[in-house]
């Protein structure tokens, strides 16, 4: 199995992400070092270091995507109405009233979603959920040792 389990649109996003930077990125950070030493003592060159710190920061961004996009997994669609990696879950602490509800991304990192939070299928409460149906209740450990319960409310799936 692949470290890496993502939607097709994340992978789709990652995969031009990285296209850009190695290369349209690396030309503009190139460019700006170049202008940069052209301003004469690199020692006290702020812009200098700065681009530096850019390439530097870009170059990890590059190794990273690599990484990930050597080792991954499309993930489909679950079922609808059922927890599955990739969709967008709604919860409920026990004792909790339903309007202080929780949503979460169950998915990789770079599945960033606006408004949502991620939550990794390998975390406690995200294995604990996985494969789970709406208005089920689950219980599970947290990484304290105290042990915790949520009600389902909602499950979306989307492409």
């Amino acid at each position: 199995m692949a470290r890496h389990q993502l939607t097709q649109v994340a992978y789709d996003r990652l995969k031009a992400e990285f296209g850009d930077l190695t290369t349209r990125g690396r030309i503009q950070v190139a460019e700006k070092i170049e202008r940069a030493r052209e301003m004469g003592d690199l020692s006290e060159n702020g812009d200098y270091h700065a681009a530096k710190d850019e390439q530097g920061h870009m170059e990890a961004r590059i190794r990273t995507l690599e990484a990930i996009l050597e080792d991954h997994e499309i993930v489909a669609a679950g079922i609808e109405g059922r927890v599955s990696i990739g969709c967008t879950v709604t919860i409920v602490y026990d004792g909790d009233d339903d309007d202080m509800a929780e949503r979460y991304f169950i998915g990789h990192i770079e599945e960033r979603r606006e408004g949502t939070e991620i939550m990794s299928p390998k975390a406690p409460l995200g294995s604990a959920l996985l494969n789970r149906h709406v208005e089920e209740w689950v219980d599970y450990e947290a990484p304290n040792g105290s042990k915790l319960r949520v009600r389902i409310l909602a499950v979306e799936h989307r492409d």
